[in-house]
Parts: structure tokens; C-alpha cells; sequence
């Protein structure tokens, strides 16, 4: 959470329409420096003036329903800081899609209702208890 100055001075430097994008969706206001846009259509900003260590990178996702799947590998060393160089500098973090992988992105299906799961063949040891009355 930020301070009142801070917030104010945010919102005299990145409009009111981008702070109410990141008062949405991120909960916090942040300024800094487009880093660059990847694939997917995520952007990526970095401040190392005024923000707190390690939270000097972030992320704006192009889609509101968000995953961290939707980071490319590079960037995700990027934004957990393992390297220093962004991967649109770094030629060795830059990828091309090989032909085995997917065209386009897969989110991660886990805790939803298209989540996989498995199905037992064997009979259960035990069984729940199901009372019965007693006519009187």
C-alpha cells in the first residue's frame, strides 16, 4: 500500500485513467518506465527510484482474467529478478516457438470446473452410513 503523497503523486503523473486501471486491477498505483510488450500482449514496466526492493517490476496483463502462466519464461527470470537484462535486450532469453509447442496460450485449468480428474475403477473400502428408521 502506498502513501497519500505517493498516490497523489502517481495520479498527477500517470492520468486519472491509468489510475483507475491500476487502482482496478492491481489495488496499488505504480509509475515507471515501459520496459517493453511481449507476445501475449503483457506489458512491462520497472521504477528503481522510488519503489520498495523487489517490487520495482510489475507486470500489466493484457487479459483481466489473469494467470502467471501467461509470462513467457524469459520473463518471468526477468520479473523475479534472476537476471538483470530484460529479455527484448538479451539475446539469450529471447525464444522462438518451436514446432512441438503451442500457437497460442493455454491458461492453467487447475480449481475450475474443466480441471482434470481422476476416475477411480476400484470398489471403495469402506461406505458411508445410511441410516434406516424403524417403522413404529
Amino acid at each position: 500500500m502506498s502513501t497519500i503523497l505517493r498516490t497523489l503523486r502517481n495520479l498527477r503523473s500517470i492520468g486519472i485513467k491509468e489510475y483507475a486501471h491500476q487502482m482496478q486491477y492491481m489495488g496499488d498505483t505504480k509509475r515507471g518506465a515501459l520496459i517493453a510488450t511481449d507476445k501475449y500482449g503483457n506489458k512491462y514496466y520497472e521504477n528503481n527510484d522510488e519503489e520498495l526492493p523487489l517490487r520495482t517490476r510489475w507486470v500489466d496483463y493484457k487479459d483481466k482474467e489473469f494467470d502467471p502462466s501467461q509470462i513467457e519464461p524469459g520473463w518471468h527470470a526477468w520479473m523475479s529478478y534472476m537476471v538483470d537484462k530484460p529479455p527484448s535486450v538479451d539475446k539469450l532469453l529471447q525464444r522462438e516457438v518451436r514446432i512441438w509447442e503451442p500457437k497460442e496460450h493455454r491458461p492453467v485449468l487447475t480449481m475450475t470446473r474443466s480441471a482434470f480428474k481422476t476416475y477411480s475403477t476400484t470398489k471403495n473400502k469402506y461406505h458411508a452410513w445410511k441410516p434406516e428408521a424403524a417403522p413404529r
